[in-house]
Order: C-alpha cells, then structure tokens, then sequence
C-alpha cells in the first residue's frame, strides 16, 4: 500500500473561546470569511477559501463545557497543518501500516449558508494522536461534500489572496521534526534548508526551523512562543498582488505592517499570534 499523497487542504488558526475577535482581526487583514459554522463536534468556526486550500479561523463556545475542549488546551496562534485525503478509510489504512500514529476516522457535519441555498457539509477526518506533535495538530480531512465548501462567491479577497504557498514551524532539531514528514509521505518529499528542513506538501511547503532563521526573516514580528520549544510560527500567502494586499491591510488599520520589495509581513501581535507573510 502507497503512502497517502502530500496535498494541503487547510491550515487552522486557533481562536481558543474568542472567535468574534479573530473573525474581525483577519476581516480587517482583508479576507473574506464565511458565515459563521457550527460543527457536529461542538467547535465552531470562518473560512476563508482560496483556489484549492483554505484557511480556518476555529473556536468554542465561551461558554463550552463538552466538545472539542482540547482547543483550549493550545495558545492562541497557527495550531493545525491539514492534508488533503480523498478516501479517509485507504489513508488510515496506509498509515497503520506504515505504523504511524493515528487515530480511526472521525465522521462530523456543518450546517452551510450560500447564496441561493443551504446544506450540510460532512467531512471524516484521521487524525495524528494526541501528544506525538509537540507545536500543535497534524490531520487529513476527507471532504464528501466539496461544492458546499469551495464555493467562488467566497474565495474573492480584498487582500488578493489565492493560496496558502508556506506554513512555518520552529523546531528544536528540524532533521527530527522533519522525519515525521518523511514517514507519512516519503523521503523524497523532505529537502535541505538553510536553518533547518523543507517538506514539499503540493503547491506548498513546510519550512522547519530553529529560532535564529526564523528571527532573521521576521525579525519582531514573530510570535510570543509562551514557553513553547516547539510551535507553528506562521503562514505565507500568495495573492494577486501585494499591493492590492498592501492597501487592504491600510484600509483594515492593521498595525506595524513591513513592506519590502514583493512582500509584507503582518506582525504575529496583529494577527492572533501567527505572523502572516503575502507574497
């Protein structure tokens, strides 16, 4: 049996029991989110889709008791690395064989609202044991549902937003942390780095590294670590253009943004603890 393919389907931002706040932090860094869903599960959520990815502002209730209580167990901040699986059933199947840790699938549903009418969106997802990731959750989502989620009346960003191209973690010892990787979808899809290690996940990448690269590319605009060794440090966004991003960002008054030449940097503090790259 093949070992599952390295597509991304979502990152996930953490709102922990705060998603009005987050929903308005990233409205103003000019994305254009869905309206509010509440899954099966108990946790409740916005996206922001882009052409083949998304990102998911995720959340619960302030007032939960039960449900997906391990959010609040996390930082606010980049907490969730999803792939893409398109048979949940074969890909758990393939990493118990490869003897990698994993949950059985979960089966969970979300009531969606789009313009001219409504539906259930229903997903199953295999997920990375608890404990085994020490900077956040690892997990493949298999969509049944896909014309309930990718929808082009809601991938339109006054940012100009089109993809999720790099997702950035800090690790200790990146040739470790970049096994995992190597285990679940194959050598070849790990490379070497200044500062660390590359893993090629589709039309995106994992860069893993130490603190000093990721203190030397982002200098203050990092994100408070609160203690953590270990942890996912933020997101790089390709958009249409960076000046149409640039001006979003001035017309959501955000903060501290860093304009070089082809990039902007949006600093962790502004941006519920990730720091946010477009390109």
């Amino acid at each position: 049996m093949t070992l599952p393919a390295a597509t991304l389907d979502h990152v996930v931002i953490n709102a922990r029991d705060d998603l009005d706040r987050a929903a308005d932090i990233y409205t103003r860094l000019g994305f254009t989110l869905t309206e509010r869903g509440y899954h099966s599960l108990g946790s409740m959520n916005h996206l922001a889709m882009f052409g083949t990815d998304y990102l998911e502002l995720i959340a619960l209730p302030k007032d939960a008791t039960s449900g997906r209580l391990d959010l609040l167990t996390f930082p606010f901040g980049l907490n969730g690395l999803v792939f893409g699986s398109e048979d949940s059933a074969v890909t758990y199947a393939a990493l118990q064989k490869a003897g990698l840790p994993f949950d059985p699938p979960v089966e969970f549903t979300r009531p969606v609202k789009y313009s001219g009418g409504q539906g259930d969106a229903r997903f199953r997802t295999v997920r990375m044991k608890a404990g085994h990731v020490p900077y956040g959750r690892i997990y493949y989502c298999h969509h049944f549902t896909r014309d309930l989620v990718w929808r082009d009346e809601w991938r339109h960003h006054a940012n100009g937003t089109v993809a999720v191209v790099r997702a950035i973690i800090v690790e200790p010892d990146p040739a470790k942390g970049a096994k995992l990787y190597a285990d679940m979808f194959g050598k070849e899809n790990v490379r070497d780095m200044k500062g660390g290690k590359t893993v090629v996940i589709g039309n995106s990448r994992f860069d893993i590294v130490t603190e000093a690269p990721r203190k030397a590319e982002f200098g203050d605009a990092v994100p408070e670590a609160e203690g953590r060794k270990a942890y996912m440090a933020g997101l790089t966004f390709r958009t249409v253009s960076v000046a149409k991003a640039a001006r979003a960002l001035q017309e959501g008054k955000i903060a501290g943004v860093v304009q070089t030449s082809g990039r902007l940097v949006v600093p962790a503090k502004q941006a519920v603890n990730a720091v946010l790259e477009f390109i």
